[in-house]
C-alpha cells in the first residue's frame, strides 16, 4: 500500500519565547504532488503534537486517500500547550494550583503564536494551498475550542472549520478564569458568542460533534451553537456519535472528520 511520512520539526516562537513542536503528515509522493490543502488540528488541553500519532492519522488518511475516499492533504498539528489556545497573557508563564485538579495551565500569546508564526511557517516551508479555500482548522476537546475560535474570527483565513467533542463553556469555569482576566474577553473568545455577531462567509463550512455518552457542556454546547448558526442560514452540521469524551471516540470518528475536510 502507498504510504505517507510523518515529520516531526521544532520552531522557536518570538512570540512566546520558547521552542514548540509541530508533527506533519505529508500524503504518499508528496515531492510529486502541486500544492495540497493543509487541515491544522489541535490537540486539547494534557494533549501535544503527538495526537498525529496517537490517532493514527496516518494509516487512516494513507487508507482513504488510496480509496479514493479522500483527496491528498497536509495535515499539521502543532502544539498549542495548555493555553485554550487564547492570547491570555503578554508574557508566557505557567500557573499550578491544586484550584485547577493539579493541572499546569499555560498562559501567554498562543493565538497570536498560532495564527502568525505556525501558519506562515507551514506555508513557507510546505507545499500549501496558502488561500482560505485550501486551508482547515479542527481539534478536539479544548483544540475544537480553540479550532472554532480561530475559525470564526478569522474567516479569511478558513473555509471548513471542525468542533470534535469541542470544550464550549456555557459559563466561565472556576479551572477557566487565569485564562480570561474579564467576562468580556472571555465572550470575546468564546465561539457561542462570536458564532452572534461574527461575519462569516457563505461558502464556510462547519462540522460540530459529540459523544452520546457524554453529559453537560460537551453536546449542549455543540447544540446551541449549531442553533445559533442555522438561525444565521450557516453551512452546519451537527452530530451525536457513540462514545464518551475521550481520544477512542475521536479516533472512531477520524474517517468522518477527515471526508468532511477533504471533499467537497
Amino acid at each position: 500500500m502507498n504510504t505517507s511520512k510523518a515529520e516531526q520539526t521544532k520552531i522557536y516562537s518570538e512570540i512566546l519565547k520558547k521552542e514548540m513542536g509541530i508533527s506533519l503528515y505529508l500524503p504518499h509522493n508528496y515531492d510529486c504532488l502541486s500544492h495540497l490543502p493543509v487541515l491544522y488540528f489541535l490537540h486539547g488541553r494534557s494533549g501535544n503534537e503527538n495526537i498525529l500519532f496517537e490517532l493514527d492519522i496516518l494509516k487512516t488518511a494513507d487508507l482513504l486517500i488510496q480509496q479514493k475516499i479522500i483527496k491528498p492533504l497536509i495535515i499539521v498539528c502543532p502544539r498549542i500547550d495548555n493555553s485554550r489556545g487564547v492570547n491570555s497573557s503578554m508574557t508566557t508563564r505557567e500557573v499550578t494550583s491544586s484550584n485547577f485538579n493539579g493541572r499546569t495551565i499555560n498562559l501567554g500569546r498562543y493565538e497570536d503564536y498560532f495564527i502568525k508564526e505556525v501558519i506562515p511557517f507551514i506555508d513557507t516551508n510546505y507545499k500549501t494551498i496558502t488561500s482560505r479555500e485550501g486551508r482547515f482548522v479542527g481539534g478536539a476537546s479544548a483544540g475544537g475550542y480553540a479550532a472554532l475560535n480561530y475559525g470564526l474570527r478569522y474567516p479569511e483565513l478558513f473555509s471548513k472549520v471542525g468542533g470534535h467533542m469541542p470544550a464550549l463553556e456555557l459559563q466561565l469555569d472556576q479551572e477557566d478564569i487565569p485564562y480570561f482576566s474579564t467576562i468580556d474577553i472571555w465572550k470575546k473568545h468564546n465561539p457561542l458568542y462570536i458564532a452572534k455577531e461574527c461575519a462569516i462567509p457563505s461558502d464556510m463550512q462547519l462540522y460540530l460533534d459529540a459523544g452520546n455518552k457524554d453529559e453537560g457542556e460537551f453536546y449542549n454546547g455543540c447544540l446551541e451553537l449549531y442553533k445559533i448558526l442555522k438561525c444565521r442560514k450557516v453551512n452546519v452540521q451537527n452530530h451525536l456519535f457513540e462514545g464518551h469524551h475521550n481520544m477512542a471516540y475521536i479516533k472512531s470518528n477520524l474517517e468522518k472528520y477527515l471526508a468532511f475536510y477533504t471533499n467537497q
